[in-house]
């Protein structure tokens, strides 16, 4: 993998985190909170897990591709969650949270 790769993926990984915890606070925000709670509780642990494969791949970790892996595949969930809501804090997060996730399973396959 190239410097290049890593840079952009740790970019991906960090917009990603950022949409997810625009989502989860505005999915606090909502009149109906009950039903947002999966949603709010994995984009937590996804904003959490980029965090984790960022700084990973920032040190050169040797554990960086499993990182990555975990962050892919947290991404991917969120992505299935967060599709099954038509807020567009949900749709915005989605969509950071596939390329995130497409990024991330490129650096673990590298």
């Amino acid at each position: 993998m190239t410097t290049e790769q890593m840079m952009t993926c740790i970019r991906e990984c960090l917009e990603c985190m950022k949409k997810c915890n625009q989502c989860y606070d505005a999915c606090l925000q909502e009149e109906e909170v009950n039903p947002m709670t999966a949603c709010i509780r994995l984009t937590r642990d996804c904003a959490d897990v980029c965090v984790l494969a960022a700084q990973f791949m920032t040190r050169n970790s040797e554990h960086m591709k499993e990182a990555c892996v975990l962050c892919a595949d947290i991404c991917t969930r969120c992505v299935e969650e967060c599709r099954n809501h038509a807020y567009e804090h949900c749709q915005a997060c989605a969509a950071a949270c596939e390329a995130c996730a497409k990024k991330c399973r490129a650096i673990a396959a590298a």
